[in-house]
């Protein structure tokens, strides 16, 4: 039901723009997130947003240079990486909030997501 794409390989400093795209059900009316997974390492949000796109969350290390969307219109869910770095390197998830609105605690639980894509794989070279 989530289809996650746009992952692949990338030089230090350069760009990519994932899409998760909805699909047998509407997740527009939820908060939505992008997470990540490196090897070797527990599954981290990356960025995560309110249904209406009007509140977001990001994780430190990504600030300033990630860029999270959405186009309900589109069931769409987007990530802009923009100066990626070889910490970056990861396999890359979204996910569906059960909620509209999640508390800002909410909004980084990964147990307050049921709905998850299968992830695509990121990955920075030096």
């Amino acid at each position: 039901q989530l289809q996650a794409s746009g992952g692949g390989l990338v030089q230090a400093g350069g760009s990519l723009r994932l899409s998760c795209a909805a699909s047998g059900r509407t997740f527009s009316t939820y908060a939505m997130g992008w997470f990540r997974q490196a090897p070797g390492k527990e599954r981290d949000i990356v960025a995560a947003i309110s249904w209406g796109g009007s509140s977001a969350y990001y994780a430190d290390s990504v600030k300033g240079r990630f860029t999270i969307s959405r186009d309900n219109a589109k069931n769409t869910l987007y990530l802009q990486m923009n100066g990626l770095k070889p910490e970056d390197t990861a396999v890359y998830y979204c996910a569906a909030h059960r909620l509209s609105w999640p508390t800002p605690q909410q909004m980084v639980n990964l147990d307050e997501y049921p709905y998850w894509g299968q992830g695509t794989l990121v990955t920075v070279s030096s």
